[in-house]
């Protein structure tokens, strides 16, 4: 389907203005396309990784490896989605933006200041492009979606200790609520 401004009117769930790549820990959820359960199975409260699970767990790993201003918290791969905590340190170093293709459109193009503000959304970017490359080369499927287009994030305030604490307890129990 051809995108059409006057037809599709996506709004970001982002926070309006707020700097995506300011130092802080975003506690970051990504969910398969149709929500398939693609990554393994929960036995006993525990999640069991199949090969693409493996895979999923591997590209988030891995993170840290291509951004070197993100380090990783606690995470946990469920079958139909993944639980994380990015946290973005130091200064700012966005590199190369992968966008779509321009559509005509009314508003300006990205100014750099607006690219600046990315880094969240290019790291999690980054991730489901790797992460599904590889699944769909092992499921011989080529171009199909393995996450859905979006993501949700929450940014986890400094100020409050008890905040990041409660994120962990809920990714750590989080297969221990799976029915």
């Amino acid at each position: 389907m051809k995108y059409n401004p006057e037809e599709h009117h996506r709004q970001s769930i982002r926070l309006k203005d707020y700097d995506y790549s300011q130092p802080g820990a975003y506690f970051v959820t990504i969910c398969t396309q149709n929500q398939e359960c693609l990554f393994g199975k929960i036995v006993d409260g525990k999640m069991v990784l199949n090969e693409c699970g493996k895979i999923t767990k591997q590209c988030w790993l891995d993170i840290p490896n291509h951004y070197s201003n993100a380090e990783l918290d606690e995470f946990v791969i469920m079958p139909n989605h993944i639980h994380g905590i990015i946290i973005i340190v130091g200064g700012i170093n966005v590199g190369a933006i992968h966008e779509s293709p321009q559509h005509e459109s009314p508003l300006p193009p990205h100014s750099t200041i607006t690219r600046r503000k990315m880094l969240l959304p290019k790291i999690i970017g980054f991730y489901k492009m790797n992460s599904a490359k590889q699944i769909n080369q092992i499921r011989h499927m080529p171009g199909t979606p393995v996450w859905q287009r979006n993501y949700y994030e929450h940014i986890i305030r400094n100020e409050n200790e008890n905040e990041l604490n409660r994120v962990h307890k809920y990714i750590i129990n989080n297969p221990l609520q799976w029915q």
